[in-house]
């Protein structure tokens, strides 16, 4: 499972910087664990600078965000990443305890993106639960696997989720690669389970940021791959929204996000992870969940 990965490379990473202190430089165990600190926040800096060069380098025209705004998206984007992969993705249970269904209603199913697990709904599962949807997550592994091979899992547990509630249907609200993989699901198993597709800044078309990620599901999100030209050619049969970030920084061109044939609705200015904890998105989220056919 991710959570469990994560957290025993994580603390594999930070025993090595605190060898490297002790035996290598030789610093004393205050100065050891900074320095270890600071490694570890340091590497994930590099990570996300990264993705914003690639997303600047490809960006879709766009209108032009000021120095301060600009700067106060990568900063929160930088914290969101911290706060995902340091602290919620390995603590998961801590987080994200089971999800709590009810009986009788048409359930909303979260779906997560490339290298994630369930725990990044955690804030946006309270928020859709605080307006009276019934919500059920699911973690697709291993992550860097086909996003084909993911697709088994995501239909196994629409049907744990229909039969615990009842519901012949549910609403599927995906983030990033999800979207593809609900997609491929509906490409595969049809639409009897599934009645709406909302879709949060996926990489319909791929994403340039996919020529240096790892695994298969990288390369089959590369701009122009074989599995996005022969995914291109399933139409969406159920009402569907493509959320799309104009200023995203993970799907670039941003561009890319948008769907044919479903509703384009523009996000606030936000980074490709803030946006799961970013109340303007939810709350946007929500209100197209109200209406019957988005």
């Amino acid at each position: 499972m991710v959570p469990v990965s994560l957290f025993i490379w994580i603390a594999l990473e930070t025993a090595a910087y605190l060898y490297f202190g002790r035996h290598v430089l030789h610093l004393d165990w205050l100065s050891a664990i900074v320095g270890a600190i600071n490694c570890l926040l340091g590497l994930r800096f590099w990570i996300n600078a990264t993705t914003w060069f690639f997303g600047m380098k490809f960006a879709s025209p766009a209108p032009a965000l000021g120095f301060a705004k600009r700067f106060r998206i990568m900063a929160g984007e930088y914290f969101a990443f911290l706060l995902t992969f340091l602290l919620v993705i390995p603590f998961e249970r801590l987080w994200m305890p089971g999800d709590r269904l009810l009986p009788g209603t048409k359930p909303i199913l979260l779906v997560h993106g490339y290298g994630c697990s369930r725990g990044v709904w955690w804030l946006l599962r309270r928020r859709l639960e605080a307006a009276g949807h019934s919500v059920a997550t699911v973690s697709l592994a291993p992550p860097y696997t086909s996003m084909g091979k993911l697709v088994p899992l995501l239909n196994q547990r629409i049907e744990e989720v229909c039969a615990d509630t009842g519901s012949q249907q549910v609403t599927l609200v995906a983030h990033s690669m999800g979207g593809l993989i609900c997609r491929s699901y509906l490409a595969r198993h049809g639409i009897e389970r599934v009645d709406r597709l909302f879709t949060l800044a996926s990489p319909h078309a791929g994403s340039m940021l996919s020529k240096i990620g790892l695994g298969q599901n990288s390369r089959e999100m590369t701009p122009g791959s074989l599995w996005l030209r022969d995914m291109a050619t399933e139409p969406i049969k159920i009402p569907a929204v493509s959320l799309r970030n104009p200023y995203d920084n993970y799907v670039m061109p941003q561009d890319n996000q948008r769907l044919p044939g479903t509703r384009d609705v523009e996000l606030p200015a936000v980074g490709h992870i803030a946006m799961l904890y970013d109340k303007r998105v939810a709350g946007q989220l929500i209100e197209l969940l109200k209406l019957k056919k988005p």
